[in-house]
């Protein structure tokens, strides 16, 4: 048995009795058509076939999301619309011949019965060959005008934070899991909570009912005991409001503060421009008063641009805890909820961004060293682990710095829809040692997501539209799921091996 699995990986070069010798021949086009001598030959013959569960997610129009080469997919599609054009045409003259011939009631009815018969029997539709003309003209489209389609295809909303997408349609199977929900239920009851065991459930996502008292926990806003939760919630949130009242009165700022100021009133009605939600003046005095609070108490580096997007997800999230599942975000009005409930918004989403930021504010201190140190590990991993892709970016004069800093200052909340962010910050929230070490490989394991695509980009140009907007408006949770796996696989093989991390000359 183990023989005849050996050799089935590798042909014996050995000759045999009663063996047959292949012709050896110049061209390689007829040995692949003779069979492969070995597994690697069979695989590079599939390379363009889809990958496992490529077909869940896979849209067909147009976006470079798919796995199939463009050769091969415009090729295909060429060859369909022939057919069906060829079978179309058989249709309508086998109908145009049987309707002149007909010349009496029971002709006519044998023809229409003839017609019905033929337009069953192949199937083809009149809006499947409007579709399939549109397909055609798309794909004359494409071989005229490739980078001009890429460019308005990349242009939409540039670096800008994804649609809200937070309906029940968008949300991971896991937020049905009823076993799931039962063991956070469980765990969040206890007396006393066994932080380490949550992080571990906490880290394949959360629960949307449990995210807001578990996202407040994980990131230490509360307490372990379950008896001193609230106590400690009324505190927190009078100190926050104490804050405001002391430090966010206009006349009370200094010139530095009316500068930091300045600047976050500027940065947050851009931050979603095309989302009703933020361009409510209620939310955006909200977000004001979070930042500049959070700038005063952080001297050592200030509001930075980029901050104001991470306020976001804890926004979303305790928002979402105050509304009735019923009311959609994206058109809710915060007038509508009372005093009391927008003030434990606010204070919460303070309390938890400054928590969260704590263990990557070198990020944000002056010229951003922490940032930058990020990137260089970002390139030297990314040539140990795939020197072809990284050769490709540095011989069309692509540098890490242009792409991956916007990914390490917003923690890649403008490159996914919000619903992704909040997945990824799931795992972020449960890292056990801090999120900072574990974003660079979520940041390598990103930029490899894109691999094949990137290495058909043949110039700058191209591979710039392409880094800076990623086509990832149709992820889903699962995405993420298989993105932070992939992400645990690299820091699991390379964090602890310094060798990796050394460049090849």
């Amino acid at each position: 048995m183990d023989n005849n699995h050996e050799s089935f990986w590798r042909q014996s070069s050995q000759k045999l009795p009663g063996k047959t010798v292949l012709q050896k021949t110049s061209s390689s086009k007829q040995a692949q058509q003779m069979g492969s001598t070995s597994f690697q030959d069979f695989q590079e013959s599939v390379r363009d076939a889809w990958e496992l569960g490529d077909d869940e997610f896979c849209i067909m129009s147009g976006i470079a999301d798919g796995r199939m080469s463009k050769r091969n997919s415009a090729g295909t599609t060429a060859l369909s619309v022939k057919t069906h054009r060829s079978n179309l045409g058989a249709v309508r003259a086998a109908t145009a011949d049987a309707r002149v011939v007909s010349s009496g009631p029971g002709t006519v009815a044998t023809t229409a019965a003839h017609t019905n018969h033929s337009q069953e029997s192949t199937n083809v539709p009149d809006d499947l060959i409007n579709e399939l003309n549109l397909v055609d003209n798309s794909i004359r489209e494409r071989e005229s005008s490739e980078p001009r389609r890429r460019y308005r295809q990349f242009h939409t909303y540039p670096g800008r934070p994804q649609l809200l997408k937070l309906s029940s349609s968008c949300l991971s199977k896991d937020e049905s899991n009823e076993s799931k929900l039962e063991k956070f239920t469980v765990l969040l009851e206890e007396p006393l909570l066994n932080l380490k065991a949550l992080k571990q459930l906490s880290w394949s996502g959360i629960p949307k009912k449990m995210r807001p008292v578990t996202w407040r926990l994980l990131s230490g806003y509360l307490p372990t005991s379950l008896e001193r939760r609230n106590s400690v919630l009324e505190r927190k949130r009078l100190d926050y409001h104490k804050l405001v009242s002391q430090y966010f009165p206009v006349d009370s700022r200094d010139e530095a503060q009316q500068d930091t100021y300045h600047q976050i009133h500027i940065d947050v009605p851009r931050m979603n421009p095309h989302v009703p939600l933020f361009q409510q003046t209620l939310v955006q005095e909200m977000f004001e008063r979070i930042l500049f609070i959070w700038a005063i108490r952080h001297p050592a580096s200030g509001y930075v641009q980029g901050i104001n997007d991470l306020v976001t997800p804890f926004f979303i999230i305790f928002l979402q805890e105050s509304l009735d599942s019923k009311i959609e975000l994206e058109t809710c009005k915060l007038e509508e909820l009372s005093a009391e409930q927008r003030d434990i918004m606010e204070a919460d989403s303070f309390w938890c961004l400054s928590k969260f930021l704590d263990c990557i504010q070198d990020n944000y201190i002056f010229a951003q060293l922490g940032i930058q140190a990020k990137v260089n590990h970002l390139k030297e991993l990314i040539q140990r682990i795939d020197g072809t892709l990284h050769k490709h970016l540095m011989q069309h004069g692509v540098d890490y710095l242009q792409f991956s800093f916007r990914w390490m200052n917003n923690l890649l909340t403008r490159e996914l829809p919000l619903h992704c962010t909040i997945r990824l910050w799931d795992t972020y929230l449960a890292e056990s040692d801090g999120f900072a070490v574990f974003q660079l490989y979520v940041c390598a394991a990103f930029l490899l997501h894109w691999r094949e695509q990137l290495l058909q980009e043949q110039d700058f140009q191209g591979l710039m539209l392409m880094l800076q907007n990623l086509p990832t408006h149709n992820w889903m949770d699962s995405h993420i799921s298989i993105l932070v796996a992939e992400a645990f696989r690299l820091k699991f093989t390379y964090a602890d091996a310094p060798k990796h991390f050394e460049g090849k000359s």
